[in-house]
């Protein structure tokens, strides 16, 4: 991951320094290199982990006559089509970098230009020629972009610490925001935890006016649910092997990489697949998983039986509570906003484990949400079968016998289960998934690496696998920055 930040408007030298202030705060995010310039009333700055043309892709970067300047947090994975295309146009490239095609992009296309984009990624961009500052985030929202708006000026930044280096943004706790924390146990777009700081919207870019002081939001992107049905059906073997296909060129665009990379495997459907796809498109593959000295929360097994399957070279951590703990009083430091899923403490420290291998690594997050994957959903299945008893069975017997079941510490028990289960079964789905912090029949569970909420039944439905290396499960893959 990178950093980035900028300060369009306002008293120039104290732009300079916040910026600076700014990029100090985020060293964690960009160890490799630091820049910063300044034109035309705007700031702009940047932290870098190098991780395409690392010689040559500073930040922040420019076009032929230095009108167009940007800079990004993340990676265009069609930047090569997409330099291809631009060259053919006239336009002169310096450097190997992805993040060129950006200032070269806006020039041939404009704003819509993002509508090209493949990739994740923040931006920020300043045209000289308009006078306007040009911000945009990746469709589903990966990288993240703050900003704030204080009189005339317009503040940006990957975090929301770094806005906070400006005292005037320190404006307290948004009320409303701390409500929808508690409901969702995050905070969504365009909210922060912080009055008056926002960010910015997936899909969505922001156009700020150096004349008029005045932004302009646009969503060029939103996605398409097929809820009426109008798609045409196809067979089922061809869904699957375009389903796969895409998830095949989707991993190989995100293995484009000058430095060394691995995978988060944890035995699920999710990054099973991703690992498999890597080990068929060639290559020695390095996974990496956590495991938990608590014998209830540890999965551990999973994931080794897929990485034998498949050939990896696999590496295991295995977290005792005490590391888990020290962790803690850290986690203020680490996040920018309250946040309720548990599994950013082991997320965290597989990452620090992973780092001292390689420097990028792809994991698998939305599998479970795209495929059924969540154990709640066999709930559902069974809660149909549940809710045909007679309501005098259910309440007079089942519920009662269901309450008196004595409490375990045991990471999702029966106990536990069964509580959820009875109180949620005549929910629907939507309902349970979006209105509940904790779905009915299980644990909140996340996909991300070495999450304990990660469920036996979904690691087991994985194994139906070819002796090719390929996963019969798919989902959206995503490279994370170490």
């Amino acid at each position: 991951m990178c950093g980035i930040c900028g300060v369009a408007g306002g008293e120039p030298a104290r732009g300079l320094e916040l910026v600076q202030r700014m990029c100090g705060s985020m060293v964690h995010r960009g160890p490799d290199d630091e820049g910063v310039v300044q034109a035309g009333g705007v700031i702009l700055g940047m932290r870098r982990l190098s991780i395409i043309d690392l010689a040559g892709g500073h930040q922040p970067m420019h076009n032929e006559d230095s009108t167009i300047w940007v800079v990004q947090n993340g990676e265009i994975y069609n930047y090569v089509e997409l330099r291809e295309e631009l060259s053919a146009s006239g336009h002169v490239f310096v450097t190997q970098s992805d993040t060129e095609v950006l200032v070269h992009g806006y020039e041939e296309w404009g704003e819509v230009m993002v509508e090209r984009l493949n990739g994740q990624f923040a931006f920020g961009l300043l045209d000289l020629r308009t006078h306007h500052v040009f911000l945009a985030r990746d469709r589903m929202g990966i990288k993240p972009l703050h900003y704030a708006i204080e009189g005339d000026r317009l503040v940006f930044a990957s975090e929301l610490k770094a806005l906070l280096q400006d005292p005037a943004l320190r404006r307290g706790i948004d009320p409303v925001a701390l409500d929808e924390y508690l409901a969702y146990e995050f905070v969504p777009s365009p909210r922060s935890i912080i009055h008056g700081i926002s960010k910015l919207r997936p899909g969505h870019t922001l156009t700020w006016s150096l004349a008029e002081h005045r932004p302009r939001l646009r969503r060029y992107w939103a996605p398409q649910l097929n809820l009426d049905g109008s798609r045409r059906s196809h067979d089922l073997d061809d869904e699957c092997g375009e389903l796969l296909a895409v998830l095949r060129e989707s991993v190989r665009k995100e293995l484009i990489s000058d430095v060394p990379l691995g995978v988060f495997l944890s035995g699920g459907i999710d990054s099973s697949a991703v690992t498999a796809m890597m080990t068929q498109l060639g290559g020695d593959v390095k996974s990496f998983s956590v495991g938990f000295a608590e014998r209830s929360f540890d999965e551990s097994a999973y994931a080794r039986e897929v990485a034998r399957h498949l050939g990896t070279d696999h590496h295991e951590l295995t977290l005792e509570p005490r590391m888990l703990l020290d962790l803690v009083p850290r986690l203020p430091v680490l996040l920018d906003e309250p946040l309720g899923d548990a599994s950013i403490i082991p997320t965290y420290l597989l990452s620090a484990f992973t780092r001292q291998h390689v420097k990028v690594a792809l994991g698998g997050d939305g599998g479970d949400e795209l495929f059924a994957g969540y154990p709640t959903m066999q709930a559902h299945r069974l809660a149909g079968y549940y809710l045909r008893a007679p309501r005098a069975v259910r309440r007079g017997l089942v519920e009662p016998l269901v309450r008196r079941l004595p409490v375990s510490r045991d990471n999702l028990s029966f106990d536990y289960r069964a509580k959820r289960f009875v109180g949620g079964a005549g929910r629907p789905v939507a309902w349970v998934r979006a209105g509940r912090r904790r779905p009915a029949g299980g644990a909140a569970s996340g996909s991300s690496p070495g999450s304990p909420a990660r469920r036996r039944s979904r690691s087991r439905c994985l194994l139906r696998a070819r002796s090719s290396g390929e996963i019969e499960g798919r989902f959206q893959p995503r490279p994370q920055s170490l």
